[in-house]
Formats: C-alpha cells, structure tokens, sequence
C-alpha cells in the first residue's frame, strides 16, 4: 500500500491538464488573447495588494500575538477585542467601511490637530483596501502567531533566561526558529487566501484582475470567456504558490528529522 501522504498527485496532473489547455486557447484564440492581454494588466495590482497587504498584515500580527501574551491585563483584553471584532467582519464590509468611513474620520482628526490640511478625496482606494485587508488579516495572523510561540517549549526558554539572554535575543534565537516551523502550514495558507480576498478590493474601482475582467465582460459581452480567464489566473497563482510552500515545508521537515 502506498503510504499516507504519498499518493500520485493525479489531481495536480489534471489540474496542469486543464491549465495547459487554457493556455494554449489564450495563445491560440483572438478572442481568449484580447481577453488575457487586458486582464493581465491588473496582475501587477493584485500582486502589489497581496504582497503590501500580507506584510502589513504580518507586521501588525505579531505585534498583537506579543501583546496576547504580555502580562499587562489590558493588554491581553484590549487585542481579544480587537481579535474577536475583526474576525467577526466580513472583509467586503470591512473594505467598505475603512474606505468611505474610517479614511474620513482620520483626516478630519488629522485636520483638527492643526496639522498640515489634507483631504479623504486624495488617499488612494488602492492604499484604503490595502489598510482594510491588513486590518482583516492581522487578526487571523495573531492567532496563527500566539499559536506559534506557545508551542516552544517553556523550558527552553527558561533556560536561555538562565544564561543571561535579554528578550529579544531569546526571541530571536529560542522562539523564532522553532515557532517558525509550527505556523508555516497555517500562515501559508492565509497568504494563498490573501491573493484570493485581494479579488474584494475591486469594489472600490481598484484595477486588479478582477476589476478589468468586470469592464471587459461588460464591454465585450463575453462573459464565459473572461471569466474563464480571470479565474485561470487566480488559479495559477494559488496553485503555485500552493506547490511552493508544501516544498518548502517538505524541505524544513526534512533538515529536522
């Protein structure tokens, strides 16, 4: 018997089946190439909001994952709160409210602390949906994050106090390395999730994919072939980055054993 987790990968030949034969409609059909050409010009935005707004989201994850964990009880009451509402928002909603209503509301404080004028009118709607999606997906990391640092054995870490390592350097050198390894599969997945929810900011008028597919189904009136196309380069990019982060976890289970 073929041992778990060992199984031909009959669906990723299908899958690549499939793909290719999308692709070669693209190269071999007027129609399909018009289609992707346009589409492909939002790429470059969809990737710009998934990146910036995966790292923002990052950044902001661990910061409140240290702050769950700090001994300040209102700390650890304040991020809950924060955890629990984010999640509870659906990010369209999220993306809505931080663009027409959280924006105006910073620069009218902005303005009222007699700082330099500014107007809602001139934030971007692409940095207003990237905010909105670091906001949203810094609540799923914090958890990923606090996961993470609590499984590194609390007797290493004591340890490492004992040799006089301050608490940056135990982090660094204790927590990391070993946390890192426990939230890979976890965080890979909600960066393979971001580039699917950046599909969201198109609400806004922002130009990704999603967005040009809208106005060139609307323009075209074909919309069996753009959407065929539009959900071809999502794919792609989830699948391979899919295939890259189970490499990369192959890799680290290896090193380790």
């Amino acid at each position: 018997m073929t041992a778990p987790g060992r199984d031909f990968p009959l669906w990723l030949v299908l899958l690549a089946g499939a793909l290719a034969w999308a692709f070669w409609q693209a190269v071999t059909s007027d129609i399909y190439a018009q289609i992707l050409a346009t589409l492909w010009k939002g790429v470059g935005i969809t990737l710009l909001v998934t990146i910036t707004g995966f790292a923002g989201a990052s950044a902001l994850g661990l910061a409140l994952a240290l702050g769950s964990l700090s001994r300040l009880w209102l700390v650890r009451q304040t991020v809950r709160l924060y955890v629990e509402v984010m999640r509870g928002i659906p990010i369209i909603v999220l993306l809505l409210y931080v663009a027409f209503v959280g924006v105006p509301l910073a620069v009218e404080g902005w303005n009222a602390l007699g700082l330099p004028q500014a107007r809602a009118r001139d934030v971007p709607l692409l940095w207003r949906a990237v905010a909105a999606l670091v906001l949203a997906y810094a609540s799923f990391l914090a958890e990923v994050f606090r996961a993470g640092i609590l499984s590194v054995d609390p007797g290493q870490i004591e340890a490492a106090k004992a040799l006089g390592l301050g608490r940056v350097r135990r982090f660094h050198l204790i927590v990391a390395p070993q946390a890192f390894r426990v939230i890979l599969p976890p965080y890979g997945n909600d960066f393979v999730a971001m580039v699917k929810d950046s599909s969201l900011v198109s609400v806004l008028g922002v130009t990704d994919v999603t967005q040009l597919g809208k106005v060139a189904a609307a323009g075209n009136f074909r919309y069996f072939e753009t959407y065929n196309m539009v959900a071809l380069i999502y794919l792609s990019l989830t699948v391979t980055l899919s295939l890259a982060l189970r490499r990369l976890e192959t890799r680290l289970r290896a090193r380790r054993g």
